[in-house]
């Protein structure tokens, strides 16, 4: 009952609606035409859902309230499977915002598994965005922060800064987050000047 509560006040009352036609067997088409229109029309639907599932979870971590992004976080990735295939690409943010809410609640091993299926679809997939990749490593870096392993959380988001500067500009305003949290990382190795230098950079 408990889980029933938390899906329906966290997502399940935002999509109810929306997944009865996607639940529904497609009806008997006439035509080719009508066939075609009528899974255009599905496809559209779960992106959707997708969309709304996404900034959902987005909004309940930004608000602090990780345990409510979680379930919102699993219909974007539930989703995004059926609509992309469990191997591509364009499952990744759902597998990072899953990542961001766990690790937010304290759920690191939970964490650990969702940014491992991130990364192994980033490396097999050459041409993803450099967007996708830094979030990633950004990502990364957090998880082996929160885990106590400072240099391997460093090495990330040195990564996250340079594919921020490759993908926006030197300058760039998206590698600020990066910079403050490397900043973060040398004041607990009591390197106050480098945090410092750091956090001017922000």
């Amino acid at each position: 009952i408990d889980h029933q509560e938390a899906d329906w006040v966290s997502i399940h009352e935002r999509i109810c609606q929306l997944l009865i036609p996607i639940h529904t067997s497609l009806p008997f088409f006439s035509s080719e035409k009508e066939r075609k229109h009528g899974m255009e029309q599905l496809l559209n639907r779960q992106k959707y859902i997708i969309d709304i599932a996404q900034s959902t979870a987005q909004k309940f971590i930004l608000e602090g309230e990780p345990g409510k992004a979680i379930p919102a976080g699993l219909q974007a990735l539930r989703f995004s499977i059926r609509v992309y295939g469990a191997c591509s690409v364009d499952v990744v943010p759902a597998y990072l915002l899953l990542a961001e809410a766990c690790m937010d609640a304290g759920c690191l091993m939970q964490a650990t598994t969702y940014l491992s299926q991130a990364q192994w679809l980033v490396l097999k997939t050459p041409a993803c965005s450099l967007a996708v990749q830094l979030k990633l490593h950004r990502d990364l870096g957090l998880l082996y922060a929160a885990k106590g392993d400072l240099e391997q959380s460093l090495y990330h988001l040195a990564n996250d800064i340079y594919l921020a500067s490759c993908a926006f500009g030197p300058d760039a305003i998206q590698a600020a987050e990066g910079y403050f949290h490397m900043a973060k990382i040398f004041l607990r190795q009591n390197k106050t000047d480098v945090a410092n230098s750091l956090f001017a950079e922000v």
